[in-house]
């Protein structure tokens, strides 16, 4: 009499290892902007010529620094919460939690405050900059709505409303890739096309965070 024995099929690792490709994406999306930070943050520090691009920078560093920081912190750390195994665990999501949220909220105001009084740059206008509020204030709000949710204990809604935020904050990464046919088309310095594709960005960002939305209702954020 032989006696069969189960072998294991690997679905369960190939599913735990694909649940990594996610934030793997959104890293890789956010690339372009975060090295652009960090060179912003050298010529920052060692104290680069000034010239017509980066004068507004050298001039008032602070809301710069505090933006490229949080923003990195942000959609790095944010990119981990769409692990299911990871937000499924409570000590995990309140740790990151304390972080993302104050990350989070400089990312908007410093965003703001640099659309509102920084001089802009060619080929930018005032029609970018009040987008620029807009969203910066989306964000906030969703955030503000996210922190109401948790404090109600609502945690499918509070992850709702936080992925919401991120989708507003990582648009950067989306804008570095939609720009590229906007110059090719366009031209660089042509206000109202940058203005368009940029806005485009995050409307692109938020109609995939409604889908990731709408497929998770019904899911716990996190096991209790």
């Amino acid at each position: 009499m032989t006696t069969s024995v189960a072998r294991p099929t690997g679905r369960g690792t190939g599913a735990a290892r694909r649940q990594w490709l996610v934030p793997a994406g959104l890293i890789l999306l956010t690339l372009i902007p975060i090295l652009a930070g960090e060179v912003r943050l050298h010529e920052i520090a060692s104290g680069a010529v000034e010239t017509a691009k980066n004068a507004r920078f050298l001039e008032s560093p602070i809301p710069v620094v505090t933006h490229i920081v949080s923003v990195t912190i942000f959609s790095i750390l944010g990119a981990f919460q769409f692990v299911p195994a990871l937000r499924r665990r409570r000590s995990w999501h309140r740790i990151a939690g304390r972080i993302l949220i104050p990350a989070g909220l400089l990312t908007a105001l410093s965003g703001m405050w640099m659309a509102a009084f920084y001089p802009h740059p060619a080929g930018e206008g005032l029609s970018l900059s009040i987008i620029r509020l807009a969203f910066g204030a989306a964000m906030v709000a969703s955030i503000a709505f996210g922190i109401r949710a948790i404090v109600t204990r609502n945690f499918a809604t509070h992850g709702e409303w936080m992925t919401r935020a991120y989708a507003i904050a990582v648009a950067a990464g989306t804008q570095a890739i939609v720009l590229i046919p906007e110059t090719i088309i366009f031209g660089p310095g042509n206000e109202l096309p940058r203005t368009t594709f940029m806005a485009a960005a995050w409307v692109i960002n938020l109609t995939i965070a409604e889908l990731v939305i709408r497929r998770r209702r019904g899911v716990p954020t996190f096991t209790r």
